[in-house]
C-alpha cells in the first residue's frame, strides 16, 4: 500500500544547484500498479530541448497522461533579491509537488520536472508561479489520473500557506525611545 512507503518530506529549494537529486514517487515502469520511491535528477535532458535543461513545466494548456510523479516536500523556498522565504502549509502538514519524470537515456539519468501553476495570493506577493501542490488526500488522484488535471493543477486558495522569512532581517538589539 502507498501509505507504508518511506517518503521523507524535506524542504524544496528551486535555487538548488544543477544536478540536484530528489526522491520521487511514481509507478514502476515494468510493474504497472506498483509504486516506488526512486532518486531522480531534477531537470530535463537538454538533448531534447535545444541544449536547455528545463526544471519546470507550466500546467496551462497541457495534459500529462503518463509519467506522472510526486515529490514530497515539507516546504518550498522563494527568493526575492537577497531575501529568502519559506512557504509551508498553514496547518503544518507536508505535501507533494506534482511532477513529470523522464526515463534515463543517452547517458542522462532518470530525471523529473515540477509542474507549475499561477501563485496563490500569499505567494503572489513574491513571485508569479509555484509548484502545483498535491495534498496528501489527492495523491492517488494525481498518480492514477482519476481526477481531471484541470481539477488538480489549480492555483491553491488564499490562506493555505504561511510565508516566513528564512534569513531574517536584522534583529533590533536595543530599545529605541
Amino acid at each position: 500500500m502507498f501509505y507504508t512507503m518511506n517518503a521523507t518530506a524535506t524542504p524544496f529549494d528551486p535555487d538548488s544547484p544543477d544536478g540536484s537529486v530528489r526522491p520521487i514517487i511514481r509507478y514502476k515502469p515494468d510493474e504497472p500498479g506498483k509504486k516506488e520511491i526512486v532518486n531522480a535528477r531534477w531537470g530535463s535532458n537538454p538533448r531534447f530541448s535545444a541544449g536547455v535543461e528545463y526544471r519546470f513545466v507550466r500546467s496551462e494548456g497541457k495534459t500529462f497522461p503518463a509519467y506522472r510523479c510526486l515529490m514530497p516536500a515539507s516546504e518550498f523556498h522563494v527568493t526575492v533579491g537577497k531575501r529568502r522565504y519559506r512557504v509551508t502549509l498553514e496547518d503544518g502538514n507536508f505535501f507533494y509537488l506534482a511532477g513529470i519524470w523522464e526515463p534515463a537515456m543517452a547517458g542522462w539519468p532518470l530525471s523529473f520536472r515540477i509542474v507549475t501553476v499561477a501563485a496563490n495570493p500569499e505567494v503572489a506577493q513574491y513571485q508569479d508561479r509555484h509548484g502545483a501542490i498535491i495534498l496528501r488526500r489527492q495523491v492517488m488522484n494525481w498518480l492514477d489520473a482519476t481526477v481531471p488535471e484541470t481539477d488538480l493543477l489549480v492555483t491553491p486558495p488564499a490562506h493555505l500557506f504561511l510565508v516566513e522569512e528564512i534569513d531574517g532581517a536584522p534583529v533590533q538589539k536595543t530599545l529605541a525611545l
